[in-house]
This record gives structure tokens, C-alpha cells and sequence, in this order.
């Protein structure tokens, strides 16, 4: 047996009413379900009514880094206006009951830095700090967020996310880790789990065409291995996204609602070996 418990992130149920994904979520047996980082768009109270209706929990906050949201843009008011949408996600967070939020610090799809990169990782930890400390008071943690070379240029690899971690140096911030970026980047994704170690906060489930585990060709065995035998009691989320350069332009794929909701917590119960 596991602690893990899975979720499945709403990011990919495009134009839904969000009360229909949540109903989907719960009624495929997940324990949780992710939401977009957008805390202005969104009736917090609303979602936590229905995530009260449904017997569903809230995993976390993914977060949208935007031109607008970059820890490390060279403009101080761009860093700035970063750190309020963090803080902005805390409160979001704590509404919902989610237990963390998700952290990369540059914008997406940003693959080239402004300055060198060792001013660029004293920005990010100086931001993720401040915003580190805000989450901390509210009991939620900042999960740093390693992503792939076409989608950012700074933290690619769990190894980099554990060396900006430990600069921040507050309990509440640790590793985020997304098998999709992770079969790109990591030479063994089991291994670099275990290269964190207790710092591993949150697990994103894709395969490597970001499409549901088992459709691709990621060996998820060895990484289930991995993350039982270092006791992760976290969540295995999965966030599946569109064959498209920018999956987050809004497109709609019908097989990503109840197809690959349902297909996915079978695989990962089986995975994991709970019934």
C-alpha cells in the first residue's frame, strides 16, 4: 500500500462549466482535482462549495507564468507584479483547501535570459523567498517546477530545482517534478525522484506525448518503484495536454474529458497496486 493519493488537473476541460469537471473527477474515484492558477477569473468560494458537494479535495494551484508574472524579468516591476500573483495564489489556495502551488520562475515559453544567470537564480530565490514566507503563514507550499528546454531555459532538471530550493532555504518550498518534461531532460526520471528526496512535493503524471500514461513510451514502473520506496505520501497529478506547440491555446480535445480521466486512474491504481 501508498499514501499517494491522485489528482487530475481541469486545466485540459477547455470551456466547461468547472462544476462538470469536478463531477467527472470525483465520480472516476480520484481524491483530488488541480486548478488553473487564475485567482481573478475564478469564484474561489463557488469551487470550494463544489468541492464540498463532490467529497473532493483541491491538490494544488497550477500556476500561469506569463511575460506579465516572471520572478526573473529584468524589469523590477514585472518581479514584483510576479510575487503578487503568488500571493494571490496563496489566498486562492487557501479557499479552495489545496495544499500547494506550483512555481517556475520564468514566463512560458520564455527560452532566452535577460541578464547572466547567476543575477537570474538571485532573482528567483529572492521572489520565491518573499512569496515563500507569505505561503508559509498560511500553511501552503511553493513546489519549484522543472520544465523542458523548449518551454523555458532556466530550471530544466530536478537537480536545478533542488540547487534553487535549498538557495531559498524555507521549509515550505520544495521539488516539483512532471514526467513529461522529465523524459525529455533526465537521463533516469526514477533516479532523479530520489535525487530530491523529501523535498519532492508534487508529481505531475504525463506521458512522454502528453497524452494519458500508457499511450506513449515512458516506463512508468520504475518510477512508481521509486516514488514507494522513498515514502512520497504526496499527490500524483496528472496534467495531460494537447499534441500542439502551444497546448495551452484554449483547443479542445474530446478525448482528454471522460476517455482519459477515466483511462488514467485505472492505470495509476494499477500502477500503484491500489484497489
Amino acid at each position: 500500500m501508498t499514501n499517494i493519493k491522485f489528482a487530475y488537473n481541469t486545466l485540459v476541460y477547455v470551456d466547461e462549466d468547472i462544476e462538470q469537471g469536478i463531477k467527472r473527477i470525483a465520480g472516476f474515484g480520484y481524491d483530488a482535482a488541480e486548478f488553473v492558477g487564475e485567482p481573478e477569473m475564478m469564484d474561489a468560494n463557488h469551487i470550494r462549495r463544489l468541492l464540498d458537494k463532490y467529497k473532493l479535495e483541491a491538490s494544488s494551484i497550477c500556476a500561469i507564468y506569463t511575460p506579465e508574472r516572471d520572478l526573473v524579468s529584468s524589469n523590477p516591476d514585472i518581479r514584483k507584479n510576479a510575487v503578487s500573483y503568488l500571493k494571490k495564489c496563496v489566498d486562492f489556495a487557501v479557499t479552495l483547501g489545496a495544499k500547494g502551488i506550483s512555481v517556475t520562475p520564468t514566463a512560458n515559453m520564455k527560452i532566452h535570459a535577460e541578464t547572466d544567470r547567476e543575477t537570474e537564480l538571485g532573482w528567483a530565490a529572492e521572489g520565491i523567498r518573499e512569496a515563500g514566507l507569505y505561503a508559509e503563514e498560511h500553511g501552503i507550499r511553493l513546489c519549484v517546477e522543472a520544465w523542458n528546454r523548449y518551454e523555458t531555459y532556466l530550471i530544466n532538471r530536478l537537480e536545478q530545482s533542488l540547487a534553487l530550493v535549498k538557495a531559498v532555504n524555507l521549509q515550505n518550498v520544495g521539488c516539483m517534478g512532471d514526467t513529461y518534461h522529465m523524459n525529455i531532460e533526465e537521463t533516469d526520471i526514477a533516479e532523479a525522484f530520489r535525487s530530491v528526496g523529501d523535498k519532492l512535493y508534487y508529481v505531475h503524471f504525463a506521458d512522454s506525448n502528453r497524452a494519458a500514461p500508457g499511450r506513449g513510451h515512458i516506463n512508468f514502473e520504475p518510477i512508481a518503484k521509486a516514488l514507494k520506496e522513498m515514502n512520497y505520501a504526496g499527490y500524483v497529478s496528472l496534467e495531460i495536454l494537447p499534441p500542439l506547440a502551444d497546448p495551452f491555446s484554449g483547443a479542445k480535445f474530446e478525448e482528454f474529458y471522460d476517455l482519459y480521466t477515466k483511462e488514467s486512474i485505472a492505470f495509476l491504481k494499477k500502477l500503484f497496486n491500489q484497489s
